[in-house]
């Protein structure tokens, strides 16, 4: 991405987040603090919470149940996805499994956890990773499917090394397709997490959000959910802005290009370059 359409970028997101700010004063007026807490009210509760000796261990719990969970859930969905694009019985076979997994609402996994854990730790981090795996899987496996098979026929006959092929062909192609699924698999994980907090053992930040409701205590409710929402954005940016970049910078056009050049130069096999 260039400099001048990273600052375009930040410049229209930060006009989104003025116009959220003005639509939820405007709700504020015109329907009251106990409908939607104002803006003011919501900084006020956020600052106490910012300050509360519990918030890390709480913060900690959740980022453990959401993080543990996508890493989990979207490792084995991508090796599964991996195995049934390249040999297609598996994927055929693990296909409809992934469907009516995806199809089970995340509240009715919340549930059989229960039952199965208890109101543990374990509960959380599994539905997070059973929400997972499918998303991350069913990316994978039409990744690996819809690879570009010129690309692998123009490796092959300019001796392209096999980590040159790994990193400037397939993982650039599958990253393409697998980057919308992570940021879709991540916004869930935390809304999952939360949930089965609520309804589980009451702890981490799902805990305390049920605790803020039963206190009818709008604006600590309110200032948990831009913490969660503060958390999603920063998952996205720390670590699937990386990945785009870096297929920004792996794109299979570049290797096309690198391939005319050996072309014309003679040269047997191409520079194998780092993305």
């Amino acid at each position: 991405m260039r400099r001048g359409e990273g600052a375009s970028d930040l410049m229209w997101g930060a006009l989104g987040v003025a116009l959220l700010a003005g639509g939820w004063s405007w709700i504020n007026r015109a329907s009251g603090p106990f409908v939607l807490p104002s803006l003011g009210d919501t900084g006020l509760a956020l600052v106490r919470i910012i300050r509360s000796a519990d918030t890390l261990p709480t913060v900690a719990a959740t980022l453990e149940h959401a993080l543990g969970g996508v890493a989990i859930g979207a490792g084995i969905g991508f090796m599964v996805g991996l195995a049934g694009g390249f040999a297609r019985p598996i994927g055929a076979t693990i296909a409809p499994i992934a469907t009516a997994i995806l199809g089970v609402p995340p509240i009715a996994w919340v549930v059989l956890a229960l039952l199965w854990f208890g109101p543990g730790g374990l509960g959380p981090l599994f539905t997070v990773a059973i929400t997972a795996m499918p998303i991350v899987f069913a990316a994978s496996l039409q990744g690996v499917r819809s690879r570009d098979p010129q690309l692998a026929e123009m490796a092959r006959v300019f001796r392209l090394p096999m980590r040159s092929r790994l990193f400037r062909i397939m993982l650039p192609e599958l990253a393409t397709i697998l980057a919308p699924a992570l940021a879709t698999t991540f916004a869930m994980a935390w809304k999952v997490a939360l949930m089965a907090e609520v309804l589980g053992d009451g702890s981490g930040i799902g805990g305390r959000f049920a605790t803020a409701r039963a206190h009818l205590d709008l604006p600590e409710a309110m200032a948990w959910i831009v913490i969660v929402v503060s958390f999603v954005l920063i998952s996205d940016v720390l670590l699937l802005g990386r990945l785009r970049r870096w297929v920004g910078r792996c794109r299979a056009p570049a290797l096309a290009q690198q391939s005319r050049g050996a072309a014309s130069g003679g040269g047997g096999a191409m520079r194998d370059k780092s993305c």
